[in-house]
């Protein structure tokens, strides 16, 4: 309703496109997406359920025989994909892939970016105190995960930028939000993603127009390639920090990397066409439970 002293809108809905159809404010049929670390589990989950909602999507990594792999799922349900082998901080190989891109399809809609990670030597452990990390591993585990997501987003974003229209969904994690033990750098490195992702949310819509949108997913804990061992013992029971996760998520169990698909469709598609600068929290109730 609106307030006496705001001034009436003289077409409020001018900007506004409206359909019945809530199947077709999910498509994503028209679409072009880029997913960087889609040759990981959760990157090669969201490529192939973005092709699966109609989206042509490229496949960036560093591993070809994975982005191959996750393209073969793709065609088998004749969907359109593209490997993209490039590292994501390397401008000159993002320059390249996009070209390929825009070859091919004339456009670039979404960008998902997934691609990120921990490094050994930036955990504290019984051996390693706060005092003796490794300079090192934490400016690598910060660089891969805050300019692993800025780099491809200037580089693909630049597109959206001029057709003034597009979605970036950046990767966060749970330990941006609730700083976690040990993992000391990528929790500060996923902080500043999501710091990044409000700042470039609001700098896109006032530079580039309402089309641009910025948000992100907060997972919370899945099973992947770096933490398996850190919370599954090799006879498939919980470690003592895998049950204590277990223990703070509600939900009593542990992510599928699917379980982030729908969030992530969301985002990119036109049913969330009136959201930016939000991260939002795929983690079975781990953000919301205090432990009582």
């Amino acid at each position: 309703m609106q307030s006496p002293d705001q001034p009436a809108d003289p077409n409020p809905t001018a900007k506004m496109p409206r359909t019945n159809d809530t199947r077709r404010i999910f498509d994503l049929s028209d679409r072009v997406a880029v997913v960087t670390g889609a040759t990981g589990v959760l990157g090669s989950a969201l490529a192939i359920g973005l092709a699966r909602a109609g989206a042509k999507v490229g496949i960036l990594g560093r591993r070809s025989e994975a982005a191959e792999a996750t393209s073969a799922v793709i065609r088998e349900f004749d969907g359109q994909s593209l490997c993209l082998t490039a590292d994501i901080l390397d401008v000159a190989a993002l320059q390249a892939a996009k070209r390929a891109v825009l070859e091919r399809w004339n456009r670039i809609d979404i960008l998902v970016n997934c691609a990120g990670g921990n490094v050994a030597d930036a955990i504290v452990n019984n051996e390693r105190t706060f005092f003796t990390l490794s300079q090192e591993a934490m400016e690598q585990v910060v660089n891969l995960n805050l300019n692993g997501t800025l780099r491809p987003s200037q580089v693909f974003g630049e597109v959206m930028a001029d057709q003034k229209s597009g979605s970036i969904v950046n990767i966060s994690s749970m330990s941006a939000q609730k700083p976690l033990t040990r993992v000391i750098g990528y929790s500060v490195a996923k902080a500043a993603v999501e710091n990044l992702t409000r700042w470039l949310a609001v700098e896109l819509a006032k530079k580039f127009g309402e089309g641009l949108r910025v948000n992100a997913i907060a997972p919370g804990f899945f099973l992947g390639e770096q933490n398996r061992a850190l919370l599954i013992n090799e006879d498939r029971s919980l470690t003592h920090r895998g049950q204590t996760i277990i223990d703070h998520t509600p939900m009593g169990r542990f992510g599928h990397p699917d379980d982030l698909v729908g969030t992530a469709i969301w985002l990119a598609s036109d049913a969330a066409r009136f959201v930016t600068g939000v991260v939002v929290p795929v983690d079975g109730g781990f953000s919301a439970y205090s432990g009582v």
